[in-house]
């Protein structure tokens, strides 16, 4: 854990530089539009350790699958969302003397992201080695309302000498990944031009052949007025730049203005890539920086009005959801539906930056909620895409007939992951997939779906579950063996109740998704029975009789599920007994060790529990988490949102609030000593849910929004937006009452435990109710 952010509502604060925090603070104070991202590295040069990374979403890498032991149906590569060319550079000599915060006296230093306008600033006083002292100041933003474009205002100011300041702004594509399996460089170089105030790399990524164009349009004033200048053209292999140099006298501003075009060929025929580029940045130029800035401030105005959580009195509860919530808008923007969610991000290299079931699991309830449900249906889309593929993946592992495995790890649908405990046996993503369905459908009301697109891919999933178990005749049941659950502390387990079950209720959801566009759309039907060649009696019938005798592991002493067969052979003891030195477990304990204990990484029978709530009463939930939870080490990301959510469900507000403000500062406070990795954007949803979901108990039964609201102790209310069906949402929750608004034209149902409620268009309610 390592604190040392300030606490601010609406931003990341880090006063003084220290170096052992910097590439930590790259990942926390990343910047994204959807298309393109940049960590928080120096404009200037580093000469520190640092991870350089300037990301474009959908350009990847395949690098070849490198393991000790291969093994039948192995990946043959593993996905990199690479380090894209380089567009911040600007290097800076001041009288023939380079910046380089490693190297001089930083005398004072102050980073600020800004989440409300999506700016990170940076303002420093550093003294060189000569003792000249310089004023530098930085502000760049990657624009929301032109996905293509990003600025950076970089100004700096002699402060006891006057003399030659130089600057070389650069686009530089001589790069590579720190998590290249084989230490190669993924791009080679189209073309490049250099021109006075300008400069553009066209670069390839080997294999995939992605095109992206970076290119650059600067100026330069000093005190205010423009200035003009003759720079030095610069072009080497892989580098493009200017050198300009100006005198400057002791308190005199200089300020570079550079305006950066990133445009890849997933968007852009590469025939014309290079000329839209030239025509994107200059156009950026042209419109001038306050311009940009104040379109984009705009454009996140607009974005926080749907989307933000407001807490009053716990700011540190505040800053923690409002991070979660900017990092998962400025990755996402929902609108191309073959892009995804990657758990890192724009932030950082790790996991490849590919597609996992966190996505499913986690972050489609918080776009469903904040975004027009285009989003949210466009991730479900993507899924659909990638059918064949899923397809594919099946028969390389032996099944058959349309039988599919979506990929654990994925950027085009191809499995890319080459842990085989997860490869081959962490198989209950396809369930998360098709709960991903139905949580879309029962959300939004669009059944609609189900007709286009999603019966084929429940039909796909059955038939995958109902060849991967087998019938016990020792227990007269169906079984799953050799499988890993959503812990991954466990693998190669027998019966993992979660997977059992999630694959029990798909064949059921596709049994009742059948029926329904037989009888609404017997057209379709037939066209979607020929396409995957349904056997509509048999398949359906055996999918029925495993769902009637899949066997579930029981302890009928304790009255709890059983993560899997023999897990009572362990020795269940509380995490308190692991020494504070030693924890994380999963940085200081032998894999073996890790394996033979109780500890439990995240939810997983408590997964299943919160997804398939309905069928547990509070006494169930209760004994399940009060067993569970005491045992979970929570090192995933992913674990402590759930356990978030069904502590609020059986009432114990405490641990609820604990576990939320582990989940919402989890990076911010580095728990697990990896955010210089990269921050945990998809476990970010989870934030968002442990107070929808957990604290104000938002669930959706019978096309009804219901709340059953409770609040933490520190906190004074709580307020958020919904989008449900057409209409607009708010809701506020104070010790006392809830109270909530409808915000437009749609009349809304609602139900505040369990009493129903009618809301007119802008019309309000106030509904009293106990403090905790």
């Amino acid at each position: 854990m390592n604190k040392y952010l300030k606490v601010d509502e609406w931003k990341l604060i880090e006063e003084g530089f220290n170096p052992e925090n910097h590439k930590g603070s790259e990942s926390l104070f990343s910047l994204g539009n959807g298309r393109i991202g940049q960590r928080a590295n120096f404009e200037e040069k580093y000469s520190g350790s640092s991870l350089q990374g300037n990301y474009v979403a959908g350009v990847y890498y395949p690098d070849k699958t490198r393991v000790g032991w291969w093994k039948n149906g192995y990946p043959e590569y593993f996905a990199k969302v690479l380090n894209a060319p380089n567009w911040i550079g600007i290097d800076v000599f001041i009288d023939d003397e380079e910046l380089d915060f490693a190297k001089a006296k930083v005398d004072k230093f102050m980073r600020v992201l800004n989440m409300h306008d999506g700016v990170l600033e940076r303002k420093a006083e550093v003294t060189l080695e000569s003792g000249k002292k310089i004023r530098l100041v930085s502000k760049r933003f990657l624009s929301m309302h032109n996905q293509d474009i990003a600025a950076i205002k970089y100004s700096i100011t002699p402060i006891n000498f006057s003399g030659k300041i130089t600057f070389i702004p650069y686009i530089d594509a001589d790069i590579k990944n720190e998590d290249s399996n084989y230490d190669e460089k993924f791009w080679n170089i189209v073309e490049k031009q250099v021109d006075k105030s300008e400069a553009f790399i066209t670069a390839e990524t080997k294999k995939t052949e992605f095109q992206v164009c970076s290119g650059m349009v600067y100026n330069i004033t000093k005190n205010h007025v423009t200035t003009e200048f003759e720079p030095e053209l610069i072009q080497h292999d892989r580098y493009v730049a200017n050198k300009i140099s100006i005198d400057a006298n002791k308190n005199d501003e200089l300020v570079l203005y550079k305006y950066a075009a990133v445009l890849s060929s997933r968007n852009v025929e590469k025939s014309t890539l290079l000329e839209q580029t030239i025509k994107t940045a200059k156009q950026a130029a042209k419109t001038g920086f306050e311009i940009l800035l104040n379109d984009h401030i705009a454009t996140w105005e607009a974005k926080w009005h749907e989307s933000d959580i407001v807490i009053e009195g716990d700011v540190e509860a505040q800053q923690g959801i409002r991070f979660n919530i900017f990092q998962l808008n400025q990755t996402y923007t929902g609108d191309d539906p073959t892009l995804n969610i990657g758990p890192k991000g724009f932030t950082g290299e790790k996991y490849g930056g590919s597609t996992y079931w966190d996505t499913e699991a986690y972050c489609l309830a918080f776009y469903l909620s904040t975004a027009d449900s285009h989003v949210a249906r466009n991730l479900l889309k993507y899924r659909y895409n990638q059918l064949d593929r899923a397809i594919e993946n099946a028969e390389k592992l032996g099944f058959k007939n349309g039988a599919a495995l979506y990929p654990m790890v994925t950027m085009n649908g191809e499995e890319c992951h080459n842990e085989w405990e997860i490869t081959f046996e962490e198989i209950h993503r396809n369930g998360a997939i098709a709960y991903a369905i139905y949580n879309y459908v029962n959300y939004t009301g669009d059944k609609e779906y189900l007709v286009e697109y999603g019966l084929e891919v429940l039909i796909a999933i059955s038939r995958f579950w109902s060849q991967r178990v087998n019938y016990s005749e020792d227990k007269k049941k169906y079984v799953m063996l050799g499988v890993t659950g959503p812990n991954e502390y466990e693998n190669n387990v027998n019966n993992n109740w979660y997977t059992n079950k999630i694959a029990a209720w798909t064949l059921k959801y596709t049994q009742e998704t059948i029926a329904f566009v037989k009888k609404t759309h017997p057209a379709r039907f037939s066209e979607i029975t020929e396409k995957t060649k349904l056997q509509e009696f048999e398949e359906p019938a055996r999918w029925e009789n495993i769902v009637n005798k899949m066997y579930y592991p029981y302890d009928e002493k304790r009255k709890v599920l059983l993560q899997q067969d023999g897990f009572l052979d362990k020795e269940i003891k509380n995490i308190e007994f692991i020494p504070v030195a030693e924890r994380p477990i999963n940085q200081n304990w032998s894999w073996d060790r890790i394996l033979r204990s109780c500890y439990i990484k995240q939810a997983d029978v408590l997964q299943g529990i919160y997804f398939f709530e309905n069928e547990f009463d509070k006494d169930a939930i209760r004994r399940n988490f009060d067993f569970y939870e005491p045992i979970t080490v929570h090192e995933s990301s992913l674990s402590p949102c759930i356990y978030s959510v069904m502590a609020s469900k059986i009432g114990n507000n405490k641990k609820a609030y604990d576990l939320y403000l582990r989940t919402a500062r989890l990076d911010l406070d580095d728990y697990n000593d990896e955010v210089y990795q990269g921050c945990h954007i998809t476990s970010m949803a989870g934030t968002w849910l442990s107070i929808v979901e957990g604290f104000a108990g938002k669930r959706i039964i019978d096309d009804r929004l219901h709340f059953s609201p409770s609040i933490p102790r520190k906190w004074l209310s709580y307020s958020f937006v919904l989008r449900f069906r057409g209409s607009l949402v708010s809701i506020k929750i104070t010790r006392k009452e809830m109270l909530i608004s409808n915000l437009n034209g749609i009349d809304v149902s609602v139900a505040i435990n369990d009493k129903k409620y009618e809301i007119a268009s802008k019309q309000s309610i106030s509904v009293e109710i106990k403090s905790i």
